[in-house]
């Protein structure tokens, strides 16, 4: 467990400050999701569809805050925080599983909200959507959700090894390998320029 900061307003302490003064005022947890759920939320929305990713969300921080006895502070609040959200996801992988092979089979994606944030993503996705689905699809819960911390959850290589708990390089070659299972499962683009 980290050491209480002194009386600052959460907004101005670091996650693990905020951790340990959640002890003694439970709602400046209150700033983790503010500063978190976003993010998160978007990511799990990808992950498991609209439907599940208030619940999944809701309970990473319910879980998060029941357990930060846990939170040391030696890693990053963030990547623990994910990893929590991470071992929730994976209850759910055959939602997932079911979800890109409905996508693969409809080309209707069920985690769209019906708002585009860009109109080349969309047209894209709608494209390459069941190809790129049914790839998903077929690839390990592991091999899954490193590309997808990384492709939706916008995450980084270390931040995913450390959700993951695997050795960088492990990561690094993970999401090489799943790249290039993906590439193939797509058509190629003529790029004449």
């Amino acid at each position: 467990m980290v050491s209480r900061p002194a009386e600052r307003p959460a907004e101005r302490l670091d996650d693990a400050e905020i951790v340990a003064a959640s002890w003694d005022d439970p709602e400046a947890f209150g700033e983790l999701f503010r500063r978190h759920a976003p993010r998160l939320h978007a990511y799990v929305k990808r992950r498991l569809g609209v439907t599940l990713a208030d619940d999944v969300v809701a309970e990473t921080f319910a879980t998060a805050f029941r357990r930060r006895d846990r939170f040391d502070g030696r890693a990053e609040f963030a990547a623990w925080l994910w990893g929590i959200a991470s071992n929730l996801i994976a209850r759910h992988h055959r939602q997932e599983t079911r979800m890109f092979r409905a996508f693969a089979r409809t080309g209707v994606d069920p985690a769209e909200d019906g708002v585009a944030e860009r109109v080349s993503d969309r047209v894209l996705a709608a494209a390459h959507g069941p190809r790129l689905a049914k790839a998903l699809a077929s690839l390990s819960a592991q091999d899954r959700g490193a590309i997808l911390l990384l492709a939706w959850g916008e995450l980084s290589y270390a931040e995913i090894a450390a959700v993951l708990e695997l050795p960088l390089g492990t990561v690094k070659a993970k999401i090489h390998r799943t790249r290039t299972k993906l590439r193939k499962a797509l058509p190629r683009e003529d790029n004449d320029g």
